[in-house]
């Protein structure tokens, strides 16, 4: 990519697209679109087309989705299923009209099966059945990729297929019907040290265990694969490590400087038991996430706090 190529990001005010704009940005990009919903309105194909032929980007990053965590997808399976459906088929529809050069299309490690052999390979694609609890963003999720795969074999058409696991950090959202689940956890530890509440409550049993990406990291990785990958085959991007939401618990409590008891509501789900990617692919391309979990949790901390008005230096109180 050249400085000067008109390049777009939908998503692009999203924890993931807000970043990339920053970082390109810092990097002399100045012709970045970053269309609002009343701009382009990715669930309406006329919207898509129109923008498209207006503004003809030379290259794209997809990553604009209907996100959120456990409770969101069981309150809203079909929106997470046909909004997300929507938004791909037209968005890849475009890049094909319109003659896009080279496009990326942001994933995520819920296509792997329920039971998946761990840590979680590419080729475990459609092997076994789903998480119930994410089904239908999930099928969403591979239907996009095998129809950026399927233009690749008849049309040519370049579309990298990066696969995160549980991205976190600078710019996500703390809404707890919303969040995902470190964001929610640190909304809720900090609340608590706050409140100097004697408990804070937590779904499941705390067993699951989840791999963690920084957003920094994500980005970093998006622009590597965007330069290395041509869109033939799906890549995780993950650090190949996991953690118990247990331990995840224990460590963001520390770190807020809680020291009440941790409750866990077993009468509610965990979800998928693990979750964890291999990211060999990833490392044969020359690419390694950096920001560890505690750091990557200790950074999280503060922008919560600074975002609500607490106390930055709670280990002090």
């Amino acid at each position: 990519m050249n400085s000067s190529d008109p390049i777009l990001i939908t998503g692009g005010t999203g924890m993931v697209g807000s970043r990339l704009v920053a970082q390109l940005q810092s990097q002399g990009f100045d012709r970045l679109l970053v269309p609002s919903r009343q701009e382009m309105d990715l669930c309406d194909s006329r919207s898509v087309d129109a923008w498209f032929e207006q503004h003809r980007p030379k290259y794209a990053f997809f990553l604009a989705a209907q996100v959120g965590g456990i409770m969101a997808n069981i309150e809203d399976p079909t929106g997470f299923l046909a909004n997300n459906l929507r938004i791909v088929v037209n968005q890849l529809s475009a890049c094909h009209q319109f003659g896009v050069e080279k496009s990326l299309l942001l994933g995520s490690s819920c296509i792997y099966p329920r039971e998946c052999p761990q840590p979680m390979r590419e080729e475990s694609l459609l092997t076994g059945p789903l998480e119930p609890t994410n089904e239908g963003y999930a099928i969403a999720k591979i239907a996009g990729l095998r129809l950026a795969q399927a233009y690749r074999k008849q049309y040519g058409m370049k579309c990298v297929l990066p696969m995160p696991c549980n991205i976190y950090g600078t710019g996500d959202h703390f809404e707890l019907e919303r969040s995902h689940v470190l964001s929610a956890l640190v909304k809720r530890f900090c609340d608590a040290k706050e409140a100097k509440a004697g408990e804070v409550v937590l779904w499941g049993t705390g067993a699951a265990r989840r791999e963690f990406i920084h957003v920094d990291d994500v980005v970093a990785g998006i622009l590597h694969l965007f330069k290395v990958a041509e869109g033939e085959e799906i890549i995780n991007l993950g650090t190949g490590e996991d953690v118990s939401i247990a331990e995840l618990a224990a460590l963001i409590a520390a770190e807020t400087g809680y020291e009440g008891e941790i409750v866990w509501d077993t009468s509610r789900p965990d979800g998928m038991l693990r979750k964890c990617t291999d990211v060999s692919r990833l490392a044969a391309s020359g690419f390694k996430a950096r920001i560890s979990l505690r750091e990557g949790v200790r950074r999280t901390v503060s922008e919560y706090r600074t975002l609500v008005g607490q106390d930055s230096n709670p280990r002090a109180a």
